[in-house]
């Protein structure tokens, strides 16, 4: 085996839309995937029209156009992992299925992308039907903010039980595993951090250049996501970083686990080290425009944040499916 061969990085494909601003969609995928070790692939699916202050409109690939990107680069590499973003119309959505189902292309992390962050719709309610019939039951895992699974799935949600509730609405919808992203829930200002969390989680100090630990006991703001993957629910927590610079947020994290899941981490171990990267690239983001701004994706990728705890009592609480899916799917 030659030595080029033996250093070839894994290769990762993003099917997304294209933020001529850099900050979201295939560009940020593309340093996403980098920054974990993967040589970055792509197929756009939108033309946006934006920056950090919002977004003034799109021209969205046929579905045609879509499929035509994807054959030639799969046909030449081998896929260690994909990430979908904006899929804006039904025909995009059942093209990018199809390729699924005949193509050996590995199960998506799949971000279902409605707004923007500065409200614009990017798909219609006749494309997320799509979306949710077609392409759920294919992902590895959804990716929804709050928003986006409220839209998904008709449901108020408005605590950490709202989440719970919200998953398992998805996975009934046909999806494997949910990462419902709680940063939109703003009165969660303050919460108990769990006790195998605490002590793990280091809080830069800009001016000193240190870490410091928040104590068992106390309160700190924090970003809470829940997963439920075949109902085993998993919370995640990290720092809330009070800054503006969050345009890509939801990109950034799918793609992430994306890259995570082909390098052959579990999907928990993913999920960390998605969240841990996400946290750190707000926490070191430059201010750029005069808007939301992008994040800094030069940050390291690191793998030992241990920022999760398994929720046994969740699990105890699953919906009844759990049986029929040990016996029929791996």
């Amino acid at each position: 085996m030659s030595s080029n061969e033996t250093t070839a990085p894994l290769v990762a494909l993003t099917i997304a839309g294209f933020d001529p601003s850099g900050g979201a969609g295939v560009i940020a995928d593309i340093k996403t995937f980098t920054a974990f070790g993967c040589f970055a692939t792509a197929a756009i699916t939108s033309l946006t029209y934006q920056n950090t202050l919002g977004v003034y409109g799109a021209e969205h690939q046929s579905g045609a156009a879509v499929r035509a990107q994807v054959l030639p680069v799969i046909e030449d590499f081998t896929i260690a992992c994909v990430k979908t973003g904006m899929l804006p119309t039904r025909e995009v959505i059942s093209e990018v299925a199809r390729l699924f189902h005949e193509t050996t292309l590995p199960a998506p992390v799949v971000d279902p992308v409605v707004r923007s962050t500065s409200g614009f719709d990017l798909i219609d309610d006749r494309a997320l039907a799509a979306l949710v019939r077609e392409l759920l039951p294919l992902a590895r895992i959804v990716t929804p903010n709050i928003p986006e699974a409220e839209r998904m799935t008709g449901l108020r949600i408005e605590d950490e039980d709202g989440m719970r509730r919200a998953a398992r609405a998805i996975r009934a919808l046909g999806a494997r595993a949910v990462l419902i992203k709680g940063g939109h829930l703003g009165q969660r200002t303050s919460v108990a951090l769990p006790s195998s969390i605490i002590g793990q989680q280091p809080e830069k100090n800009a001016e000193e250049g240190k870490t410091a630990n928040v104590k068992e006991g106390e309160s700190s703001p924090v970003a809470l996501d829940l997963l439920d993957d075949e109902g085993r629910l998993t919370l995640f927590s990290e720092e809330r970083v009070n800054s503006t610079s969050t345009h890509g947020t939801g990109c950034t994290l799918a793609a992430a686990i994306a890259a995570c899941l082909g390098r052959g981490l579990t999907l928990v171990e993913s999920v960390s080290a998605a969240k841990s990267f996400v946290t750190d690239a707000i926490r070191q983001a430059v201010p750029l425009g005069h808007g939301h701004g992008p994040l800094n994706h030069s940050v390291p990728a690191r793998y030992d944040a241990r920022n999760f705890q398994v929720d046994e009592q969740g699990h105890e609480r699953d919906d009844g499916r759990q049986g029929e899916r040990e016996g029929g799917q791996t």
